[in-house]
């Protein structure tokens, strides 16, 4: 009886060897997958951007970009359009225009584009800079200016996640050309030059003796420690 005994649990023994050498192997290899995807990820973030919130924030351009088009076309837009053209001065019909704008937009809300072709960037700016805006894109700081008034234009974006719009702001140059299209005016700057500036450096938005674009994004990369800003003078404007 025991012979017998033996012979059942050394075959029932074996089949649970086997699961068990099937499910350790099971575990090594999702191990080792979700180790090549950690090193992509963190690759990709390096030479290019982190991956998975580019594509949310692409994603949400494409949303913002149709927003702001029936913005163009809102019949108050439209209204103040016609209620302006009556002055026959540009800059004081620019002013106005981006008065009655500012006051019409809340915080996440897109509001322009901007375009520089030396560093490949075309992007929907909304209203605000807080986390939650500069997820949908390069986002204008509430507390100044926009295009057309007099003043600093300052506009925020992240350079590794969501989208990195500004990731190449480091690489313009003086002369480099900035386009702000705003759903009143198109606008175009030239940079001045860049700077390097401490995270609370707050005289960067400051109003100067002319007016001027302000871009402001984080230094080094991965590291909010310090800000690179970008300095360009408005150059040429149009309703």
């Amino acid at each position: 009886m025991s012979t017998t005994a033996h012979a059942g649990e050394s075959q029932t023994a074996v089949p649970k060897s086997r699961r068990a050498t099937w499910a350790r192997r099971a575990l090594a290899v999702v191990l080792i997958v979700l180790g090549v995807l950690l090193l992509a990820d963190g690759a990709t973030t390096l030479l290019w951007q982190e991956p998975f919130t580019a594509l949310y924030a692409h994603w949400r351009q494409g949303q913002l970009a149709h927003q702001l088009t029936q913005l163009e076309r809102a019949p108050e837009v439209r209204a103040d359009r016609r209620a302006l053209s009556s002055i026959r001065d540009q800059r004081r019909r620019l002013v106005l225009a981006a008065r009655a704008f500012g006051r019409r937009v809340d915080s996440g809300e897109p509001v322009g584009r901007i375009q520089i072709g030396s560093i490949g960037l075309s992007a929907v700016f909304v209203q605000g800079t807080a986390e939650g805006d500069l997820s949908e894109g390069p986002g204008h700081y509430p507390a100044t200016r926009f295009p057309g008034d007099h003043g600093t234009v300052a506009i925020a974006g992240h350079r590794t996640t969501f989208g990195a719009w500004f990731r190449h702001v480091d690489e313009l140059r003086p002369g480099d050309q900035i386009r702000v299209a705003m759903p009143y005016g198109r606008f175009t700057y030239r940079v001045q030059g860049t700077r390097i500036v401490p995270s609370s450096a707050l005289w960067i938005t400051r109003n100067v003796g002319y007016e001027r674009l302000v871009l402001s994004a984080c230094h080094p990369l991965f590291s909010a420690s310090k800000r690179i800003i970008v300095f360009a003078r408005l150059v040429s404007e149009r309703a």
